[in-house]
């Protein structure tokens, strides 16, 4: 049996979600996709981009969340 798609399994996931969650969550998915579209025009400008974990945020009740940092790496 397969797996079903990424917008099916998000739709099922937000549907047990109250509203300031799946608000919070179209927050990030938005945000990530502003962020990838800022690195791949960094790395088409000539530069390499790395995103490590720099610490994680544990909000009190069990949840976390990665915080990140970028490592940029030019060619001179």
């Amino acid at each position: 049996m397969s797996k079903p798609d990424i917008k099916t399994r998000a739709a099922e996931q937000s549907s047990s979600m109250s509203d300031e969650q799946q608000a919070a969550i179209r927050m990030v998915a938005n945000d990530l996709h502003r962020l990838n579209t800022s690195v791949m025009k960094a790395v088409d400008a000539g530069v390499s981009v790395e995103l490590i974990r720099a610490a994680r945020h544990h909000g009190g009740d069990g949840n976390f969340g990665d915080l990140l940092t970028p490592v940029i790496v030019t060619r001179n």
